[in-house]
């Protein structure tokens, strides 16, 4: 199936394009909320605070409001966390368009906020698989959705970018909020949206942590402290040579590389098991990300960057495939949600503990530490596809969870 045959889906073109508008909010309120405080009060750290728990928030109530759309489908709760989230941001438009609200008003505002924020690329990879049944299908439309929305966090900014550059920053957080009520009404009269799975009243869905769903997500909080600490890493590598500027075109190149790879990824079939690929990945990243700091200049730094973005998005892409296989119809948009969150949490961490480590190490050795996640994370898929292999060869063996006990500690020696 092609990528043109995946759009052409009845209603997947629809729902995907009003989904894409709701979720460039998210790329544009960042930064758009981010200055808007910083001018509105004249404060970094109350910028800082605010935008710390507009993301926390978000983190930390995600896995219910996944729960509770998985259980009374999208049509029931995406419409009233978007009508709230949005006149959140409205609200947070109007008092920082001039000087004078009390920064503690600012930063509650933006707390709950990102509380309410709706799961709209969660419920889109749900929609996808719904659409979707079959494995090559949901490949291509996974690689697809991963890289839009890559570029989305690209867009975003450039928008923010245009409102601050016109005096009026507080417009781009009015701008996310419209963006995200649109898109997420739109999204929501889908026939998709009509369709979704439906749980018999008072049955709860459990799902048991197991090696297979704590697999992907363990790989994305890997990938996420790899490229946090990347970011981070960029602008020291770009500045300690004077050329700060660069920075930008360092982050075009890796997100240019991530696009190509999860488009490459996606349009052909691979003979490799998922899980195999996905250890292979993670490596493969890994050992570009070790060795970028050795880069002699920004030119090369960019075309390693390009060099491991094209195995960021297969990466992702493989996780959330993995993550939405691992659990029932009714619980995949809680699946995709953790990998969504560990990879974010990971991101956050990842910047953090490298931001420690600059000045205390040089950067070739900060490089290859920022690499360590990512190794660690490639350990899980490969000891599982191990499992999988002797299981298939020999049927009346132990119990394959046993196995890889066996075989982690086997590793741990």
């Amino acid at each position: 199936m092609s990528y043109r045959a995946v759009l052409r889906t009845p209603h997947a073109l629809r729902t995907f394009l009003a989904a894409l508008v709701g979720r460039l909010s998210y790329g544009v309120v960042f930064v758009s909320l981010t200055v808007a405080i910083t001018v509105a009060t004249g404060s970094y750290a109350v910028a800082g605070g605010a935008i710390a728990l507009f993301g926390l928030g978000g983190v930390l109530v995600a896995p219910l409001r996944a729960g509770l759309v998985d259980r009374y489908g999208p049509r029931r709760v995406l419409p009233p966390l978007a009508v709230t989230y949005a006149g959140l941001l409205a609200g947070l438009a109007a008092t920082t368009w001039r000087p004078g609200t009390p920064g503690w008003v600012l930063i509650v505002l933006a707390a709950v906020a990102g509380a309410a924020a709706p799961p709209l690329g969660p419920v889109m990879r749900a929609m996808w698989s719904q659409l979707l049944p079959d494995e090559a299908g949901r490949q291509r439309a996974f690689a697809l959705d991963t890289v839009v929305e890559e570029l989305l966090f690209v867009t975003g900014p450039l928008v923010a970018g245009l409102c601050i550059a016109a005096g009026a920053p507080a417009a781009g957080v009015a701008l996310a909020a419209a963006l995200v009520l649109t898109g997420t009404l739109a999204m929501v009269s889908s026939p998709v949206a009509r369709a979704w799975p439906r749980v018999e009243a008072g049955a709860v869905v459990a799902v048991r942590v197991n090696r297979a769903r704590l697999e992907p997500v363990l790989v994305a909080s890997g990938l996420g402290l790899g490229l946090g600490a990347l970011g981070l890493l960029i602008v020291a590598f770009a500045t300690e040579r004077d050329q700060t500027a660069a920075v930008a075109w360092i982050e075009a190149a890796l997100a240019a590389g991530s696009a190509v790879g999860g488009i490459a990824y996606g349009a052909r079939t691979w003979a490799a098991s998922q899980r195999t690929q996905l250890a292979l990945l993670v490596v493969a990243l890994a050992g570009v990300l070790a060795v970028a700091g050795l880069a002699p200049g920004v030119a090369a730094l960019a075309a390693a960057a390009a060099l491991a973005g094209l195995f960021v998005a297969p990466t992702l892409t493989i996780a959330y495939l993995l993550a939405d296989r691992s659990v029932p119809a009714a619980a995949r948009t809680r699946a995709g949600t953790w990998v969504n969150t560990a990879f974010n949490a990971g991101s956050s961490g990842g910047s953090a503990a490298v931001g420690l480590l600059i000045s205390r190490a040089p950067l070739p050795v900060c490089f290859a530490a920022a690499a360590i996640p990512l190794l660690l994370s490639a350990v899980l898929p490969a000891l599982h596809e191990r499992v999988d292999q002797q299981v298939e060869a020999d049927p009346g063996a132990e119990h394959d969870d046993d196995r890889l006990e066996h075989l982690a500690g086997e590793a741990a020696g």
